[in-house]
């Protein structure tokens, strides 16, 4: 069906509306960290003399290679465990009947509904009980808390999606309920995971108050709580070149993945919700 002119540049209007509101504040982070001096509150995109001076200042003054690996272990460890705790409880929630099943699914995503603040307390007397105060460890456990939900409500959806002729089948064959599901669910479920997978990463990697809270020592240190540690020529001033520099080293790993994995993640948080 052939739409109307009308509708075809309402739709480009509302379009190109959407994409400047997105992408302004990347562009204008990136133009701010290639500036240096008084160009640096010039509110231009445009920047004359581009330089690459607060990049080499970041890693200069402060070991920030080291924090984007506490971050890449964070975030990569929050999502292991999330995958690992939630396709069992994905399958024994989607797939097995008993009482009580969706009072508990309710309380499962109960728990995401809590402002992390309100839960900081008690999960630092957990971490300490733990003896994990201060370290990495500490986080990607902490991490859990707002991942999981996510990752176990999406996933339930697809459990029960599959065909039941393949579980029917493969317990004929003798195959283990923890191999049924690694070996005979996980491939099937590759779209979930994707999405899943690259949500929680993103959530853990830009986590700021778990990180603040249960580390102290500069060797544990994620991204962005070093970003807040950055300092300028005194202490009264805010070297924005430089935080702006942390932030776009920050934010184009996500975007790279985000694109790279853009039709799963599509796939993934759609094709659940819909029967066919």
């Amino acid at each position: 069906m052939k739409k109307h002119p009308l509708e075809r540049a309402s739709y480009a209007v509302l379009s190109a509306i959407v994409l400047v509101v997105a992408l302004f504040p990347f562009v204008y982070m990136i133009s701010t960290s290639l500036k240096q001096g008084d160009a640096l509150y010039d509110t231009s995109l445009i920047v004359l003399h581009p330089s690459l001076d607060n990049y080499r200042q970041l890693f200069h003054d402060q070991p920030f290679g080291a924090y984007l690996l506490n971050s890449t272990f964070v975030a990569g460890a929050t999502v292991a465990l999330s995958l690992v705790v939630s396709l069992p409880a994905a399958y024994a929630l989607g797939r097995v009947s008993f009482k009580g099943r969706g009072v508990l699914l309710m309380c499962i995503l109960g728990v995401s509904m809590f402002p992390q603040v309100a839960i900081l307390s008690g999960l630092f007397e957990l971490v300490r009980a733990m003896g994990l105060y201060d370290h990495l460890a500490a986080l990607a456990m902490s991490d859990l808390v707002f991942t999981l939900p996510f990752t176990i409500w999406v996933l339930v959806t697809f459990m029960r999606e599959l065909p039941r002729e393949l579980e029917e089948a493969a317990l004929v064959d003798g195959v283990g309920v923890m191999t049924m599901i690694f070996r005979v669910f996980m491939p099937l479920l590759r779209p979930a995971l994707a999405a899943t997978s690259l949500l929680a990463f993103v959530a853990a990697w830009n986590e700021f108050l778990f990180a603040l809270t249960f580390t102290i020592s500069s060797s544990e240190r994620t991204v962005p709580v070093a970003i807040t540690m950055v300092s300028g020529a005194s202490s009264f001033e805010l070297p924005w070149g430089a935080i702006m520099a942390a932030s776009v080293i920050v934010t184009v790993p996500l975007v790279a993945l985000v694109l790279v994995f853009q039709r799963h993640i599509v796939s993934g948080l759609t094709a659940g919700a819909i029967k066919g």
